[in-house]
């Protein structure tokens, strides 16, 4: 494996410069104003995959952003891995809260920064360089299937549709996805569950126009004042969700594994440091690391209606609206939660105003067991770099398509992340550190390596 390291050493410029052109591609597939970049990044994708080495190499069109698809069958009587990535990126609004612009990559304190720099580009190109560089020097240790597609921040809508259709083609003993963080560069984890999600969007319709709000107001409902009440009605003074049915499913966890998750390294009062608040809020009875990983939530993401623009309008709105997302844990069920959603906030509606309720998308939780083949090569892939054994970590977010491939393809998924939280992947100024980026792609080889001797 000696090679592998010299040959990351003499290439890490281009490396560097390679994922840099990536980034500079304004591929955000939420809105449709950049459909020719998210097309041209599935472009850049294609043409890295074959430099690297990939045989096959397809950019596999769907009803919404293609799919790239790319293989090396080394011997079939290897383990197959499969490799999913993601190339869109989310919207980097609001614009003017970012330090430099968000589709400039630039180094800053020994980071990236760009909108994808973790989330997912930098993440998911590790996996293409570190082939790459298998494929130069001691050879890839497993055949190897690359998925990479265009939609993972809009709901990845088509991509089970792709995997139903191809189903032989991506036959796999394991799928590896980097698109999680780890604890710190010091402290490296795997993540072995996610949370689910039901995403929706509200709309609340009061009089039929605008009205002025002197002469109507007091008289009419304003769909603001109400939304806003039934928002907050979706909490309890515990911070509990209030929707009929919405906890009984949840999969309780037991008190070791509590105690466990909570043996992590972690300091509340550098969170609350970092991220410039006084006090944290969330269910009562949990800590914070438990009601980010093994608790269900209900955020509202976006809120609007009437008037916004610069100076006042005195009107009283026909209209408000707001996007809602619910993260699920392990037997909660997307179409469920949205349903059970759905029929409590049309209930709570009272007679001045009509309520739609939009569901947009979803994805069911996943739990990786940390007794398998499959896991105990990711661990000592990460001791081997990193010099200490991870620690297996539940994350937050939500990765749809983990259910889907062991629906769908009867596989598992290893979390290999290299993200930090620190890394503020959906915000603006997100990042991702030049180790983390170079400390995958020196890693990475080494899952390949054990997972073919253990298995």
């Amino acid at each position: 494996m000696e090679n592998l390291k010299t040959y990351l050493e003499a290439n890490k410029d281009r490396f560097l410069e390679e994922l840099f052109e990536l980034l500079r591609i304004p591929s955000v597939s939420a809105d449709p104003a950049y459909s020719a970049d998210v097309n041209r990044t599935a472009d850049y994708v294609y043409e890295k995959l074959v430099a690297a080495g990939a045989d096959n190499v397809e950019i596999c069109q769907t009803a919404g952003y293609p799919i790239v698809y790319g293989e090396k069958i080394v011997d079939p009587k290897l383990p197959t891995v499969l490799v999913y990535g993601h190339y869109d990126v989310q919207p980097p609004d609001p614009l003017e809260l970012w330090t430099s612009p968000p589709f400039e990559p630039v180094i800053r304190d020994e980071k990236i920064y760009a909108r994808g720099a973790c989330d997912d580009k930098g993440q998911m190109y590790m996996h293409i360089k570190a082939f790459e560089n298998m494929m130069q020097n001691d050879g890839v240790a497993c055949n190897v299937k690359f998925m990479i597609e265009g939609e993972e921040e809009v709901g990845s809508s088509n991509l089970g549709i792709f995997v139903a259709a191809n189903k032989e083609r991506l036959a796999a003993d394991v799928v590896l996805i980097s698109d999680t963080s780890m604890i710190a560069n010091d402290v490296p984890s795997i993540s072995v569950g996610l949370r689910g999600l039901s995403y929706v969007e509200v709309e609340v319709t009061g009089p039929n126009r605008d009205l002025h709000s002197g002469v109507y107001g007091g008289a009419v409902g304003n769909p603001i004042n109400i939304l806003s009440k039934m928002i907050a009605s979706m909490h309890d003074e515990n911070n509990r969700i209030t929707i009929p049915g919405f906890y009984d499913a949840v999969l309780d966890v037991s008190a070791d594994e509590r105690k466990a998750m909570n043996e992590a390294p972690f300091n509340l009062e550098e969170y609350k440091d970092y991220l410039k608040i006084g006090g944290i809020r969330g269910e009562k009875g949990y800590t914070t690391l438990e009601r980010t990983s093994i608790r269900p939530t209900l955020d509202v993401n976006g809120i609007w209606g009437g008037y916004i623009g610069e100076g006042a309008k005195t009107v009283l709105p026909s209209k408000a609206y707001a996007k809602i997302s619910m993260r699920l844990v392990p037997n909660q069920t997307s179409d469920e939660i949205t349903e059970l959603f759905k029929n409590h906030f049309e209930s709570i509606a009272p007679a001045s105003v009509k309520v739609v309720v939009t569901p947009h998308h979803g994805g069911e939780p996943a739990v990786t067991p940390t007794n398998t083949v499959e896991y105990q090569a990711a661990a000592r892939a990460y001791k081997t770099t990193f010099g200490v054994e991870p620690i297996p970590q539940r994350g937050g977010g939500s990765i749809p398509i983990v259910a889907l491939f062991e629906k769908e393809l009867n596989v598992k998924t290893i979390m290999m992340g290299f993200g930090l939280d620190s890394d503020d992947i959906h915000s603006p100024d997100e990042s991702y550190g030049l180790f983390n980026y170079f400390k995958g792609i020196e890693t990475i080889p080494y899952f390949y390596k054990y997972y073919a001797e253990m298995k």
